[in-house]
């Protein structure tokens, strides 16, 4: 069961796949929305209700339009400082998560019985109590960066705060305990009376006594700040293989300067005025620009240095670019440390500001400031990034290492182990 956004659901896919390849059966709960995506791709699909369905009479929605929607109406918040945005985005937005666990309860349950699973695996933020008492083993896994597993010597999770700098780490984890403890006890109380184990502290979903994988390279991870014992699992990347065939479109062949990927992610690029800014400042660099445009694809038009499209196959166009500016999502970053790509990162939400801070501070690419940023650096970032060699070796020589390591096999393989 992955969360309704691309980035988890992906990342299940891709190790689905091998499952399937293996011959088992991998049942997807994901929400309504992706009906007809993953049956194509072979697994079974039995999917979930997060709310009430919309009229019969509605237009039918895109995968993940939920989520889409929440952004784009919340994104004024993503301007505030990061402490701010626990009280105007991050508390509503777990308040909405756990307003969904509840009312897909019962069709989980329903699910479970359905197909007497052998493994239960969830890749989500939230616990959803007929996962975890489903009577077979439980696996976590988590695609978010792995600050979300909090400790005393790492930054607080969602803060976007410098690894070697505590100055605001307990005035960030004090409000973060104003601002959610409330919702956290009410949600706690819930989940027991599911039947399920209490939640940690402050946590909204259980650690798995069996195995817990997470997604993360392991050239920029905190385990030597925060070692996880042996139920821990990382996987220095995911990357599907399902992705349709790409080459780079006529337009863009043979020109001036660097092939550059921009993307802001599915929910990312709902924030359309940003999207237009960037392609604006862009569309003036001698460079030319693959744009992932977002679900409002039509609002906005692309200069003659770009070519783009609501949604691009990532993991085939990343191989062929030469730097890539995103919005630090957690599958994107670990796919351009996967290919080896330097990173402008603009972060928006969540774990992307820890992902952007990561990225900073390890050398591996630029945060900038996503609403405020001057032209000149964002230009004068690209410029230093490509003109770097010495990093673009760097960064080739952990992709190569990071591809032998296949992260889709090596969680097939642990999922095979547990079942």
């Amino acid at each position: 069961m992955p969360e309704s956004a691309y980035g988890p659901t992906n990342n299940c896919i891709g190790i689905g796949n091998v499952l399937r390849e293996r011959g088992h059966r991998v049942v997807f709960a994901a929400e309504r929305s992706w009906e007809g995506r993953l049956s194509d791709l072979g697994f079974v699909e039995d999917l979930v209700d997060l709310a009430p369905p919309p009229p019969a009479d509605a237009p039918e929605q895109a995968a993940g339009q939920f989520w889409t929607d929440f952004i784009r109406d919340t994104s004024p918040e993503f301007r505030k400082p990061t402490i701010e945005q626990l009280t105007t985005f991050v508390q509503p937005t777990w308040q909405a998560l756990i307003d969904g666990a509840m009312y897909c309860e019962p069709q989980l349950r329903e699910i479970i019985a359905r197909h007497q699973p052998d493994v239960v695996i969830e890749d989500n933020v939230n616990c959803f109590p007929a996962l975890v008492t489903a009577g077979v083993p439980f696996v976590r896994m988590m695609s978010c960066n792995p600050l979300e597993v909090r400790g005393p010597d790492v930054a607080p999770v969602f803060s976007g705060y410098a690894a070697d700098d505590r100055t605001g780490w307990d005035e960030f984890r004090a409000e973060y305990d104003r601002t959610h403890r409330p919702m956290w006890g009410a949600y706690n109380e819930w989940v027991q009376s599911c039947g399920a184990p209490a939640l940690a502290d402050l946590d909204f979903i259980h650690t798995s006594t069996h195995l817990n994988m997470y997604l993360y390279p392991g050239a920029v991870d905190y385990t030597d700040r925060r070692p996880l014992d042996a139920t821990w699992q990382r996987l220095d990347s995911s990357v599907r293989t399902t992705d349709a065939s790409f080459e780079v479109p006529d337009n863009l062949r043979g020109g001036e300067g660097a092939l550059i990927y921009l993307s802001l992610g599915s929910l990312g690029s709902a924030d359309v005025d940003l999207m237009k800014r960037l392609v604006e400042v862009l569309g003036r660099t001698r460079h030319r620009f693959i744009v992932s445009k977002g679900p409002l694809a039509d609002t906005y038009d692309l200069p003659a240095n770009m070519w783009g499209a609501q949604q691009v196959p990532q993991t085939n166009v990343l191989p062929l670019v030469d730097l890539v500016i995103t919005h630090g999502g957690n599958n994107t970053t670990t796919e351009c440390f996967h290919f080896g790509k330097p990173m402008i990162v603009l972060p928006l939400f969540w774990d992307q500001y820890d992902n952007a801070q990561r990225v900073h501070e390890t050398g591996f690419g630029v945060r900038l400031p996503t609403y405020s940023f001057a032209d000149d650096e964002l230009t004068g970032a690209i410029e230093q990034l490509l003109a770097d060699g010495a990093l673009r070796a760097r960064m080739d020589a952990i992709g190569a290492d990071v591809r032998t390591r296949s992260g889709v096999v090596r969680a097939a393989d642990l999922l095979e182990g547990v079942a």
